[in-house]
């Protein structure tokens, strides 16, 4: 039999993030204006979390208003327009919608039609696993330019009186535009899974028990703290390491680690794992944002950069980590 030969698409040798954009929730809500449903205070939430301040939307702000917001600065700072993206990569668990996907709104309202578009949902790691598809779309030929926006609205999702995890959350989104480089800019990524803690992190319902119960409230977040503490501090400083080592890059050799901002005690303890120098810049806006999910790396960078602590073309170490749970994490060079 006479076998037909496929042409096969391909792409730059080599990727990198070309512009960063980024928006937080308007709204500055502090310790003191949550820590009474909770029965808590503010010296209570500062030494267990390091939150000091986090940001919310107003309500009418949905997770694409604030993507769009993040998304045109991005665009913008790239260089490029909105009709020079191939593809939209949404990072998200706020959307409310099951279909249409975020992305093809967000493209919609950018001007990218006919851009690829679509979500990921990998929580807190959703925006690293963006970045590791988006290089893998560019050098296999499958887009030039890639947008990646990691947004979230937790506060859609929240229970004033939950002690667990509701007190950690903002809003936000981060988004970056990867696109072809004549230098290796992002490194492989590491990622995976461990389904079996999967309820972890979890909604209080599902949406079919919802619809299915009248007298069950609306659906909130809640997570098993002390699990997701011990997995995050103890087993994400080796796959951070695995990312290093993968990049071919030594823990002396980058000048910035950001972490998903879950928790600073977290970070702290990955720091120790990886034995950073005292030299790397650690992203630590969980301190004013809050968590927020899918975005707080992009956020943790844009303040990073905004702030002096790193320049263009330095190395950094990003890691995401939570709801899954799903882990993701890769050296880039930053924009």
């Amino acid at each position: 039999m006479t076998r037909t030969t496929l042409n096969q698409a391909s792409g730059a040798q080599f990727s990198r993030v070309m512009g960063l954009g980024a928006v937080r929730g308007e709204l500055v809500v502090t310790n003191d204006d949550i820590a009474g449903p909770i029965d808590s205070s503010d010296e209570w939430i500062r030494q267990r979390t390091g939150i000091i301040t986090r940001r919310r939307a107003p309500e009418g702000v949905d997770v694409i208003d604030l993507s769009e917001q993040a998304a045109r600065e991005a665009i913008a700072n790239a260089g490029l327009e909105p009709s020079d993206i191939d593809a939209v990569i949404l990072s998200t668990v706020t959307w409310f919608h099951q279909t249409p996907a975020g992305a093809a709104v967000l493209a919609d309202r950018l001007g990218a039609t006919p851009a690829a578009a679509f979500d990921i949902s990998a929580a807190c790691a959703g925006y690293a696993y963006g970045i590791g598809q988006a290089d893998a779309l560019v050098r296999s030929g499958g887009a030039r330019h890639v947008l990646v926006v990691g947004a979230e609205k937790m506060s859609d999702f929240i229970d004033p009186t939950d002690r667990s995890i509701s007190f950690l959350l903002g809003d936000g989104a981060g988004a970056v535009v990867v696109g072809p480089s004549d230098f290796p800019g992002i490194g492989p990524t590491v990622w995976g899974s461990d389904g079996s803690k999967s309820q972890a992190v979890r909604q209080t319902h599902s949406w079919q028990e919802y619809k299915a119960d009248p007298e069950l409230e609306w659906p909130t977040l809640r997570q098993d703290g002390q699990s997701v503490f011990k997995w995050a501090s103890f087993q994400m400083g080796p796959i951070a390491q695995r990312a290093l080592d993968a990049a071919g890059v030594t823990a002396d050799q980058i000048q910035a680690f950001i972490p998903h901002q879950a928790n600073m005690r977290i970070i702290d303890q990955i720091i120790n794992q990886l034995k950073l120098p005292e030299t790397v810049a650690v992203g630590r806006d969980i301190a004013d944002t809050g968590n927020t999910s899918a975005a707080s790396i992009p956020l943790a960078t844009e303040r990073l950069l905004r702030e002096g602590q790193v320049s263009s073309g330095d190395l950094a170490l990003q890691i995401g980590f939570g709801g899954g749970l799903v882990y993701a994490a890769q050296v880039i060079v930053l924009p």
